[in-house]
């Protein structure tokens, strides 16, 4: 009994007359996935001080004030695992917001799982993650092979139309899920795989893989992997005079850092989203989507992108079904989390008995003008197509 009252008492504590329930998160602040990772951090701060400045989250007749435990996980899976088990065993929190990257998430879901914790994220997108079997894993993010099929339905509709592809990936659980989505599409769309090939972990130079896709010319280049991956390739496609049609990468188009890190370079690249602006969803603590984005340029003074967005959604997805269970008890908020289907300003949030998203859309953007603009499935802008060579 005296258990179970310690473990009551720290997930929920009582500061200066206040009730505070703590949440955690191991996040890449270092490491190859920094700039990834605080962008999700980002979103989850303007969730806990919007949630916090209308009063905090609701619990039968009882309101709690929110705090985030932060450790930094290095962008090392194992680390990863290490901090969750640290916040549940050690800080006795048994919410949990999830980590950045496929292969993170991955690490802390077995944790999360063994200690009957409950985690939503919005950081890891490969499929591998929803079949494990594990119950108390929930993702707003759409899984990776979404990625490669967006990019490939996108260039299957252009003229005039491309008839061959080169497929590039790092070899992570999420890059090769993300490219074999693309091999599927591109297969099931007509397009000839010239080339499927994957990079080492880390790699700093690609030439010999260049070599080759210079060799067959393809139209269309896909390129899976995280930011670091995205920039190298594109240096390393313009040093060898390689100039497909369409170019698209997974995760770096959409980042600030993409242009600030190739300038005009990164003119007329595709990437697909888990989430843009351009949604038009109302939502119940933001407003809107649009109210989402105001918030957002006002606290941090730029437009913010899916990574963002995708940490941002998970706490709020996790507030609203901690509000619908009325209780802190993971078994309530987990029936609640599977009963779900609520619009917010990233789109409906629903899941299957896995945990997985399964009821909002992707899309892809394009950097036009410095900036990424929506252009499929829905248009802030047409798409420029053919690629111009580069400069």
């Amino acid at each position: 009994m005296g258990g179970l009252i310690l473990a009551l008492l720290s997930l929920a504590v009582f500061v200066f007359g206040q009730d505070v329930l703590r949440l955690g998160a191991a996040v890449s602040l270092s490491g190859k996935y920094a700039k990834e990772g605080e962008l999700l951090r980002k979103g989850y701060e303007l969730w806990k001080e919007t949630v916090n400045r209308k009063g905090g989250i609701k619990v039968g007749d009882k309101t709690y004030k929110v705090e985030i435990v932060y450790y930094d996980d290095q962008s090392d899976p194992k680390t990863t695992a290490k901090l969750v088990e640290k916040l549940i065993t050690q800080d006795g929190i048994k919410f949990i917001l999830g980590p950045y990257g496929s292969a993170q998430v991955f690490a802390a879901a077995g944790v999360v799982e063994k200690y009957k914790a409950l985690m939503v994220q919005g950081g890891g997108a490969s499929s591998k993650i929803y079949k494990q079997g594990y119950k108390h894993i929930f993702g707003v993010f759409n899984v990776a092979p979404d990625y490669g099929k967006n990019l490939i339905d996108l260039a299957v509709s252009l003229k005039p139309k491309p008839k061959t592809v080169a497929i590039l990936y790092e070899k992570d659980i999420f890059s090769e899920d993300a490219a074999r989505g693309a091999l599927k599409e591109a297969k099931k769309k007509g397009l000839k795989v010239v080339l499927f090939e994957g990079y080492p972990k880390g790699a700093q130079d690609l030439s010999s893989l260049m070599l080759k896709v210079r060799l067959k010319r393809p139209d269309v280049i896909i390129g899976a992997g995280h930011f670091k991956d995205s920039v190298l390739v594109v240096k390393q496609l313009k040093q060898f005079k390689i100039n497909p049609k369409f170019l698209g990468l997974t995760v770096g188009p959409p980042l600030p850092a993409f242009v600030k890190a190739l300038g005009k370079d990164a003119e007329y690249i595709f990437g697909p989203v888990q989430w843009t602006a351009s949604f038009r969803y109302k939502d119940p603590l933001f407003g809107s989507t649009e109210g989402f984005v105001k918030a957002y340029r006002k606290k941090f003074g730029e437009d913010p992108e899916y990574h963002a967005a995708g940490g941002a959604a998970a706490a709020l997805t996790l507030q609203l079904a901690i509000e619908k269970a009325g209780s802190l008890e993971v078994d309530k908020v987990r029936k609640a989390l599977l009963e779900m289907k609520e619009e917010t300003f990233y789109g409906v949030i629903g899941f299957d008995e896995t945990g997985k998203i399964v009821t909002k859309p992707m899309a892809v953007i394009q950097i036009q003008g410095g900036k990424p603009v929506t252009v499929y499935p829905f248009k802030e802008k047409e798409p420029v197509y053919p690629k111009p060579k580069w400069n």
